[in-house]
């Protein structure tokens, strides 16, 4: 069972030109399709994730650290639209084209290692809502464990970008 309560991923209402993404571009057939969801409340979000072997880090069966920071990169993204999306009263629809965000600043901080057959859950919170520009905490868990923490300046951009 998963903790978000909306069935669209905030990746998914992107618009066209921004669906690209390697990590979480819906339409890049390569890619890894992550997805991250508002939570009920609409305060904070989710995504979940089980890495591929082959993403192993220095430490053997352990998640590369340039892997942790991507899916940061990408939830983080995704979540700044999100917050920015809710705070203006704005549901996710089928129909909804949100607004695009991109990272700025995304500071890292490497707790324990992640193994690499573990089912990653990471949740982001508004640290700061701004205009332009949304600050977002995030934890990333596996096994019950906190494994890294982030702290993301995202910057939205215009769909001409």
């Amino acid at each position: 069972m998963t903790e978000h309560a909306h069935k669209i991923a905030i990746q998914d209402t992107y618009g066209e030109r921004f669906q690209h993404c390697w990590g979480c571009g819906p339409k890049n057939p390569d890619g890894l399709h992550l997805h991250t969801y508002p939570s009920e409340d609409g305060e904070t979000t989710i995504c979940q994730i089980k890495s591929d072997p082959q993403y192993t880090g220095g430490v053997p069966a352990n998640l590369y650290g340039g892997m942790i920071a991507m899916i940061f990169d990408c939830h983080g993204t995704a979540s700044a639209a999100w917050f920015n999306h809710h705070q203006k009263g704005l549901e996710l629809t089928e129909d909804t084209v949100i607004g695009r965000y991109i990272t700025a600043r995304l500071e890292v901080d490497f707790k324990k290692p992640i193994p690499i057959d573990a089912l990653i859950t990471v949740r982001a919170r508004p640290e700061e809502i701004g205009e332009r520009k949304i600050i977002v905490n995030m934890e990333m868990e596996a096994e019950g464990v906190i494994r890294a923490k982030a702290r993301m300046v995202a910057v939205g951009v215009k769909d001409d970008m």
